[in-house]
C-alpha cells in the first residue's frame, strides 16, 4: 500500500507557484522517494526523486540561497556536474 506523507508546503511570493513535498513510501520492497509537486494555475508539475538526487539539489539549493542572502554571486564558475547544461 502507498503512502504519502507531506513534509512541507510554501507558495512562492513571487509568482505564486505551490509547492509541496511529500514522502511516497511505496510498502512493498520498502521505496521511498521524495514527490515535489509545483502547482502553477491549473497546470502541475510533478518529480518524484530518490534520495541522494534529492540530497544534492537540496546542497546546491542552500547554497545559492547562502550565497544570495550574503550577496554573494552565484555559482563558482564550475561547469555544471554530469554534463547538465544551465
Amino acid at each position: 500500500m502507498t503512502t504519502l506523507i507531506l513534509l512541507a508546503s510554501l507558495t512562492v511570493p513571487l509568482g505564486g507557484q505551490r509547492i509541496e513535498l511529500q514522502e511516497i513510501d511505496f510498502g512493498v520492497g520498502g521505496m521511498r522517494l521524495l514527490r515535489v509537486r509545483i502547482r502553477e494555475g491549473k497546470r502541475f508539475t510533478v518529480f518524484d526523486v530518490d534520495a541522494q538526487s534529492a540530497r544534492a539539489w537540496a546542497e546546491a539549493m542552500l547554497a545559492w540561497s547562502t550565497a544570495a542572502a550574503d550577496g554573494a554571486p552565484a555559482g563558482n564558475g564550475a561547469p555544471p556536474a554530469n554534463g547538465d547544461r544551465p
